[in-house]
Order: structure tokens, then C-alpha cells, then sequence
């Protein structure tokens, strides 16, 4: 029973918080400019037999303060963020070439494809296979049968519903038997050379050959294939 098309190929081997920070902290600025003149003006207009309270006046006073210093703390911490995110996408950088051997049971689904790196300890007649979405809400079955050694499962982004998912990180679960019921070990760790880093999201993805990677997904990196 399939939910969702899926295929399996045996193998031999950023600123929406920075700007409306920004637009707050203008029109602060400028609320805070028309209540100073407010003020000058009626002090200066006050009748000295009957001068006006200013307690009300200090208490704005003391709030606009606050609010300024808020957002210049939220000012700070985009740009934190963002030297953080910078650093992240230069590191992820000096990935490429190398080898690394990652846990497999994550990946990137782009453009309807998903695929998994999966090495069954020896073939099975069941092998029930679960995505999860980052939530670890389950997005879509497949009943199929798995051969012994490496092999790639591609999944084409369809839920369980027939829906397209929305592109990002899901993760795989495989429970296998084989054909006397006994159970059956399905690694998904994968090893391979970084051709190349995504750095379109939010956080960079490595990629393999056809598979993708995110980067904290990373167990061990070897050196470059070129030996330097």
C-alpha cells in the first residue's frame, strides 16, 4: 500500500524583522518629536497663576524612553543574528570537496523530490517507510520491499492526502522485516563528497550527488578528495 510516489534506486556505492524594527523606531521617533513640541508649546502658553501638571507629561516621558531603548535592543540583536547567519553560510562553504558522513534520516525536499540513502542489514519482504515533517507530524506512507546493500529512495512530495508538500526538512523512518518476520536494522547514515552548499534557506543545506543535507546533520567531515 503506497501513499505518496516514491521510487527506490539501488546504488553501487531575510529582513522582515530588521525592517519593521526599523519602520517602529521612525515612527517613535517622530511621535516622540510632535509630543516634545506638544509640550514646549503648552509650557510655554501655561497660565503661571495655574501652571499645568507635568506628571502626566513625565510618564510619557519615561515611556517613550523605554520603547526607544527596546528597539534599539531589537536593533542589536538583527544585527547579531545576522553577522551569526553570515558566519554560518562562510563556514558551510569550506564543506565543499570534502567528505563527510552525516545522518541520512534528514533531507531537503526541493522542487516535489526528497531522497534517503538506505542500507538494509539484509533484504526484507516489509519494509514500512514513514516521513516526518519537522514537527515530527507524519506527511506520508509506503509499504514496499527493500534489497540488501545501499539504495536511494526518492520521495516525490506527495502527502498521505495526495497534497504537494511544502519544500523544507523531513526526516524518514523505516521499520523492516524480513521474510520469516524478523526484524531488520535499515541504516540511513549517508557518506559522500559536498558538491555544493544551498544557502537559499534559512540554514544551509550540503548536497551530495541527488541528496540534500542540512548541515547540522553533519556526524564526521574527512578531508577533500583531492587530499589537501
Amino acid at each position: 500500500m503506497t501513499s505518496g510516489i516514491s521510487s527506490l534506486t539501488s546504488t553501487t556505492s531575510k529582513t522582515g524583522s530588521s525592517s519593521g524594527s526599523s519602520g517602529n523606531a521612525t515612527e517613535i521617533a517622530s511621535n516622540f518629536t510632535q509630543f516634545l513640541t506638544l509640550l514646549t508649546t503648552q509650557l510655554k502658553n501655561q497660565n503661571p497663576l495655574d501652571p499645568m501638571d507635568t506628571n502626566q507629561f513625565t510618564q510619557q516621558l519615561v515611556q517613550f524612553a523605554g520603547v526607544e531603548q527596546q528597539l534599539k535592543s531589537n536593533d542589536r540583536l538583527d544585527s547579531i543574528l545576522s553577522a551569526s547567519q553570515s558566519a554560518s553560510s562562510a563556514s558551510a562553504t569550506s564543506y565543499i570537496g570534502k567528505t563527510v558522513t552525516a545522518d541520512g534520516s534528514a533531507s531537503q525536499l526541493s522542487n516535489g523530490s526528497a531522497s534517503w540513502t538506505l542500507s538494509p542489514a539484509r533484504a526484507t519482504s516489509k519494509a514500512v517507510i514513514t516521513i516526518l515533517d519537522s514537527k515530527n507530524n507524519v506527511v506520508a506512507t509506503q509499504t514496499t520491499a527493500l534489497t540488501a546493500g545501499s539504495q536511494t529512495y526518492t520521495w516525490n512530495g506527495k502527502t498521505s492526502a495526495g497534497l504537494s508538500a511544502a519544500d523544507g526538512n523531513y526526516s524518514i523512518k523505516v521499520s523492516a522485516t524480513d521474510a520469516t518476520g524478523a526484524a531488520v536494522a535499515v541504516d540511513t547514515s549517508l557518506t559522500g563528497t559536498v558538491d555544493e552548499v544551498d544557502l537559499s534557506g534559512t540554514t544551509p543545506v550540503l548536497v551530495m550527488g541527488s541528496q540534500k543535507v542540512p548541515l547540522s546533520s553533519v556526524q564526521t567531515i574527512g578531508l577533500s578528495t583531492s587530499g589537501t
